[in-house]
Order: structure tokens, then C-alpha cells, then sequence
């Protein structure tokens, strides 16, 4: 019988995965919530493809979940989805300060001749995604001081249904702004 091993670019989205879910099934089995803090620990060695701010993401976030666990207190694992945002906004927003945002380096391994407009697009985008990563992280914020079934909805729901709709409706208008761009080109 061949056992299927789990490779590591896989187990941490997976664990992204299971999080919420694990979120879900704490509060409503009434189990507590520093439990969670032991799925944040395998955080700490994925470090690899990211760099900066959110090379560090990975450790911070373990630390929260021993903190939970040896405090055996839920409060540090309130604060994932705020440090989460926090990070991701701290990266995405200091790349519009660099020569490429981290949207543009993103997009620029998928397509290295990315035109201007693409360039403008993507700062666009990162924008975009800053905006996010304000909002949602000012409600998982405001959630830290609502009862446990506030938190949980929003940080273990409503979040992650609000992020898919953000990769989706940015995927749509990117194949309509493409779409645009190659009909002018072929114009020309």
C-alpha cells in the first residue's frame, strides 16, 4: 500500500484551508479556540518564494499560535486575521513605493513583456488590494472585541468569501482589460 505524502507547498494553503474551518468547529462544539494555535505553528517554516514583510508572516503567526497554546488563552488567535492584513498591507503597500509593485512582479512571471498599460494595471490592482486589506482588517480588528460568534462569522466566513470575491472580480476585469488591449494592438 503506497502512502501519499503531503508536500510542503501544499500544507500550508491547506492549512489556510482548515483554519477557518477549525474556527467554526471550535466555537460551535464549544471546544476553545486556543486550540486552533496549533495548526498556526507549521507556519514557521514556510518562508520559502516569499520575501520581506512577508517572509516573516510564517514565524509571526507562529508565535500566536504558542502563545495560545502555552498561555491556553484564545485571545492571541483573535488577532491572526488583524497581523494577516497587517502584514499583507505593509507588503502590497510598500511595494507602490518600489520600482515594481508586488502585483507587477506577480504578473510579470507569467508575462516578462508586460506593456505599459499592464504596468499601470497592476499598480492599480495593488491599490485595490490595499484598500482590502484595510477594511478587512479593521473589522477582523473591530471582531476582536465582539462575542465569540461575531469573530468567528467574519474571520472564519465572510472574510474568506470576501477575498475569493476580490480574486474573482479582479480576474474578470483583468481578462476584460486584456481582451481590450490585444483588440488595440491588432489594430495598430
Amino acid at each position: 500500500m503506497a502512502v501519499m505524502r503531503l508536500k510542503p507547498v501544499f500544507a500550508v494553503p491547506l492549512l489556510g484551508i482548515i483554519l477557518p474551518l477549525l474556527f467554526w468547529l471550535c466555537y460551535w462544539q464549544g471546544w476553545p479556540l486556543w486550540l486552533c494555535g496549533v495548526l498556526l505553528l507549521p507556519l514557521a517554516w514556510r518562508r520559502d518564494g516569499f520575501g520581506g514583510l512577508l517572509g516573516w508572516l510564517g514565524p509571526c503567526v507562529t508565535l500566536l499560535g504558542a502563545m495560545a497554546l502555552l498561555l491556553r488563552s484564545s485571545s492571541s488567535v483573535l488577532y491572526y486575521p488583524v497581523l494577516v492584513n497587517a502584514v499583507f498591507l505593509l507588503a502590497f503597500g510598500g511595494s507602490l513605493f518600489q520600482s515594481q509593485t508586488l502585483i507587477e512582479r506577480l504578473a510579470r512571471r507569467f508575462n516578462p513583456d508586460l506593456p505599459p498599460q499592464g504596468v499601470r494595471y497592476t499598480r492599480k490592482v495593488t491599490l485595490a488590494w490595499c484598500a482590502f486589506f484595510v477594511v478587512n482588517g479593521g473589522i477582523a480588528w473591530w471582531t476582536t472585541t465582539q462575542p465569540m460568534s461575531v469573530w468567528a462569522l467574519y474571520n472564519g466566513l465572510i472574510a474568506y468569501v470576501a477575498m475569493g470575491v476580490m480574486f474573482s472580480g479582479e480576474w474578470l476585469i483583468r481578462r476584460r482589460v486584456t481582451r481590450r488591449y490585444a483588440s488595440i494592438v491588432s489594430h495598430e
